[in-house]
């Protein structure tokens, strides 16, 4: 197909902030998670999909294939829906008090 540019699982975007390596970011309905740190408006390189550790906010537990969001006020997964941004599943249990929890990133469009 000549049309075709890329498969698309990483992606390359300006920061939306100063980002690490390995810290999550969303660039209006784009989630990925960097692959290398980038200074806010400086082209970076994320990821897409995949099974990745990122952290969690506490209070709630996780079970497996619950549906988390993307907090980007506290750069945190969630599963509270409301005022964030749908990016995956949970695929491993996580404890309320749980920092990190480990997560699917589905790579669909907010």
């Amino acid at each position: 197909m000549k049309n075709f540019v890329q498969d698309a699982e990483t992606i390359e975007v300006p920061a939306p902030y100063d980002v690490a390596s390995g810290g999550a970011f969303l660039v209006g309905a784009l989630f990925a998670v960097a692959l290398a740190t980038a200074k806010s408006g400086d082209l970076v390189q994320g990821k897409r999909r995949g099974a990745i550790t990122l952290p969690k906010a506490t209070g709630a537990a996780w079970a497996i294939g619950d549906k988390l969001y993307w907090d980007s006020t506290n750069k945190v997964l969630t599963k509270t829906a409301s005022g964030n941004t749908l990016v995956g599943a949970a695929l491993a249990v996580a404890a309320s008090g749980d920092t990190n929890g480990f997560a699917l990133l589905t790579g669909q469009i907010a």
